[in-house]
C-alpha cells in the first residue's frame, strides 16, 4: 500500500477508535456534566454529548471510507471525470449541422446549407416569393429601391461598393452595406448587431427614412396585398388563408437569402483535402493570419466570431484611438455600440469569407484598398507596427518606475507579410460568385445556378 495511504489509514483508525472509547465511556460511565441542578439535565446532557459524538465517528469514517476508496480505485472513480488534454482543447461550440464526435480543427469548410429556424421552415415556395420581394421596389416610398439595390446579386457580391448605402431620393446613409452572402450563417446583422435573425433584420430598412422610407408596416402590407400577382405566391408559400402581413413578407425574404451560400472557395477546397488549392503564398498567409492572431476575431469556417458556426464572440472593440492608419480613415468617429463618451468603437465581428470582392471596408466604407484594411486592423487590433526595417522588431520602451530604456519585441509586419495575408484573403472568395461577377463584366447575361 501507498505510505501516503498507509499513514492516513492509520491516523484515521486511531481517532475513530478514541471517539468510540469515548462514546462507552460516556455512556456506561456517566461522565457528561451533570447540568448543576438535577438529575433530568444531567442525563439530557449525557445523551446530548453521546449523540453528537456518536454522529461525528459516523461521519468521520464514511469520509475516510470515501477517501480510501477513491485512493485505492483511481480508474473507476477519478479518471472518468477528468478531460483528457484533446477534450480540455476541443472549443465548447457544438454546432447541429456537424457531427459533434468528430474534432473540431481550427480551419473549416462552410456547410452548404443553413438549417432555417422552427418557425420559419425553408420551402420552395417560400423561397421563390422571397427572392421576388428582395427585388421588390414597392417596398420603398417611391418604389426606387429595392433590397437587391444595396445588395447586388447579379452583377456584385452582395454589397452596393459604395462607401455608405444610397437610399430613397438619393439619400446618402451613414454605414456601408453588407453582404448579404453568407449572412445566413451570421447571429447577429447590421454593423453594430442590433438584429438577432434574417427576420429581424429585414424589419429595419423598409422603415428607415434613409433607406426606403416607408411610414409604416400597414402601408407595406396594403401595397404587397393590392398586386393581384402576388397572391398565388403568398398563397403556395403560407397557405390561402394568411392574409399578407409584414411578418409573412420578411419570413420569405429571411428564407430567401439562407439560400445565398458562397462555400466554393480555393480555401475550402484545400482545408477539404486538395493541397494544392492554395499557392504557396496563400498557405503562408493563411498561417499568419492565424499566427499573429487574426483569427482570434475571425474564427470558424465563415470567418466571424458573431457567426453560428464556430466559436462565439460576436463583438470587438475597434482600437483605431492606437492607430494612425485608423484614425486616418475615420474610424474613431462612429462609436457603434460602445456607450456615448467611449475612447472607442464596438462593433459586429463580420465575416471576411468572399472580402476581397466586397470592397470598400470598415463601417464607413473608407477603405477602398484590402491590403490597407489589412494594415489598419493590425496596428488597431493587434498594436502591430508595419516596417520594413529588421531593426524595429526591437522597440526601446521608456520604463518610468525604473528610470531605464527596455528593449521590447513587439508585433511587426513588413509589405510581404502584408502582401501574403492579403492573398489568403482572396481565396476566401468563392469560385462561382467570382465567375458571375466576372461574366456580367463582360456583359454577358446573368443565369440563375450558373
Amino acid at each position: 500500500m501507498n505510505a501516503d495511504l498507509s499513514l492516513l489509514l492509520g491516523s484515521g483508525v486511531v481517532a475513530i477508535t478514541v471517539a468510540v472509547t469515548a462514546l462507552v465511556l460516556l455512556v456506561q460511565r456517566d461522565l457528561a456534566p451533570s447540568g448543576g441542578t438535577g438529575g433530568a439535565l444531567a442525563g439530557g446532557g449525557k445523551w446530548f454529548l453521546g449523540a453528537a459524538l456518536g454522529i461525528g465517528v459516523i461521519a468521520f469514517t464514511l469520509k475516510l471510507g470515501i477517501v480510501l476508496t477513491l485512493a485505492s480505485f483511481p480508474d473507476q472513480t477519478i479518471a472518468p471525470l477528468i478531460p483528457t488534454p484533446e477534450e480540455r482543447n476541443a472549443p465548447s461550440w457544438q454546432p447541429v449541422w456537424f457531427d459533434t464526435q468528430s474534432p473540431h480543427p481550427v480551419f473549416q469548410t462552410l456547410p452548404a446549407v443553413v438549417p432555417s429556424p422552427p418557425e420559419n421552415p425553408t420551402t420552395p415556395a417560400k423561397v421563390a416569393l422571397g427572392e421576388r420581394l428582395f427585388h421588390e421596389t414597392a417596398l420603398s416610398r417611391d418604389r426606387s429601391v429595392s433590397c437587391a439595390s444595396c445588395h447586388d446579386l447579379t452583377g456584385g457580391a452582395g454589397t452596393d461598393n459604395r462607401s455608405t448605402a444610397i437610399g430613397i431620393t438619393g439619400v446618402a446613409g451613414s454605414r456601408n452595406a453588407p453582404t448579404v452572402w453568407n449572412a445566413a450563417f451570421q447571429t447577429r446583422l447590421f454593423w453594430d448587431g442590433r438584429a438577432g435573425s434574417l427576420e429581424e433584420q429585414a424589419m429595419g430598412p423598409p422603415l428607415n427614412p434613409d433607406e426606403m422610407g416607408m411610414p409604416s408596416f400597414a402601408a407595406i402590407e396594403e401595397r404587397i396585398a393590392s398586386d393581384p400577382s402576388y397572391s398565388d405566391g403568398f398563397a403556395a408559400a403560407f397557405g390561402e388563408r394568411r392574409p399578407v402581413s409584414m411578418t409573412l413578407i420578411v419570413q420569405a425574404i429571411a428564407a430567401y437569402e439562407r439560400t445565398l451560400i458562397s462555400a466554393d472557395s480555393p480555401y475550402d477546397r484545400f482545408v477539404a483535402g486538395e493541397t494544392e488549392a492554395l499557392t504557396a503564398a496563400q498557405k503562408r498567409g493563411m498561417w499568419l493570419f492565424q499566427s499573429i492572431g487574426c483569427i482570434n476575431c475571425h474564427s470558424g469556417p465563415n470567418f466571424s466570431g458573431a457567426s453560428a458556426v464556430g466559436p462565439r464572440n460576436p463583438y470587438a472593440p475597434l482600437l483605431a484611438s492606437r492607430s494612425d492608419y485608423a484614425r486616418r480613415h475615420g474610424l474613431d468617429r462612429d462609436k457603434g455600440r460602445a456607450q456615448p463618451g467611449a475612447r472607442d468603437g464596438i462593433w459586429r465581428i463580420p465575416s471576411l469569407r468572399n472580402v476581397a470582392l466586397t470592397a470598400p471596408y470598415f463601417h464607413n466604407g473608407s477603405v477602398t484598398d484590402l491590403a490597407e484594411a489589412v494594415r489598419v486592423m493590425a496596428t488597431a487590433q493587434l498594436g502591430a507596427e508595419i516596417s520594413d526595417s529588421p531593426a524595429r522588431r526591437r522597440t526601446p520602451i521608456w520604463s518610468a518606475s525604473r528610470g531605464m530604456f527596455e528593449a521590447a519585441d513587439r508585433l511587426v509586419l513588413d509589405g510581404q507579410d502584408v502582401n501574403d495575408i492579403v492573398t489568403f484573403l482572396n481565396a476566401l472568395s468563392g469560385e462561382t460568385l467570382v465567375k458571375r461577377m466576372a461574366e456580367r463584366r463582360a456583359g454577358m447575361p446573368y443565369t440563375e445556378g450558373r
